[in-house]
């Protein structure tokens, strides 16, 4: 059984719809890339997975559970499922070690003391240790970017959805966020990343899918979307950006 299934799930905007009939499969441990231009509906479909926006119809299940059902509380899903923004989104009045701890301490009734090594530990792992008591504009934006990774982690989720986590940074800054992706990677940590760092989901992805006005329209391999993709929309999308 596959960690995360969506059934034909669907999402609409007024009379937009942006989600079209959405069918995905993740493995424990894989790592799906979602490619395609602006507004294809790769944010959405996150954001959806996270139930930060209800769907209209279909099904999402995590460890065969339905967790799109209307009424469900989403907060226990939201443990398992964490979710990392284009915008770091970290509050400027905490430190960045305090930012961490926020929801570990809020939803996990954590102690600081608790969380003080666990924490420390995550930090110095991603090269950041020496920041952990910096407020958050004495940071780069790749160091504000691997703090919210960090923020992430810090709740133990299953799965870790990534939203364009380096289209907001500076070339020079990409690389070190990206770099995180990998140690994430190389510990089996399943994720889904919708970006436009097309060297980069070649490189790591298990699958890559093509979304196209909120439809996946072709999925596969690395090699087989980057090499041979099967769809003239897939190939045209491509051509422009590689």
């Amino acid at each position: 059984m596959s960690l995360l299934s969506l059934r034909a799930v669907t999402k609409s905007f007024g009379d937009t719809p942006v989600i079209r009939g959405i069918d995905l499969d993740v493995d424990r441990g894989q790592l799906v890339c979602l490619i395609g231009a602006s507004g294809s509906g790769k944010s959405t479909l996150l954001r959806c997975i996270n139930l930060l926006e209800p769907i209209d119809d279909g099904e999402i299940f995590l460890d065969g559970t339905d967790i799109a059902e209307p009424g469900l509380d989403p907060r226990p899903v939201r443990q398992r499922v964490g979710m990392v923004f284009q915008s770091y989104n970290l509050f400027p009045h905490m430190t960045a070690a305090q930012n961490v701890m926020l929801a570990p301490r809020r939803v996990k009734a954590r102690t600081p003391a608790a969380l003080d090594e666990p924490v420390r530990a995550l930090f110095r792992r991603f090269g950041l240790e020496d920041r952990m008591d910096h407020y958050p504009d004495a940071l780069s934006g790749g160091q504000q970017q691997r703090v919210a990774i960090i923020r992430a982690l810090a709740m133990e989720p299953e799965i870790l959805l990534l939203d364009e986590v380096t289209s907001a940074l500076d070339p020079e800054l990409v690389g070190e966020v990206l770099d995180v992706l990998r140690q994430l990677r190389g510990d089996g940590m399943t994720m889904i990343l919708a970006t436009h760092e097309m060297s980069f989901a070649r490189e790591v992805a298990d699958r890559v899918c093509f979304l196209h006005m909120g439809q996946i329209l072709e999925s596969g391999t690395p090699e087989q979307m980057f090499t041979a993709p099967g769809h003239d929309r897939t190939r045209a999308f491509l051509k422009r950006v590689l």
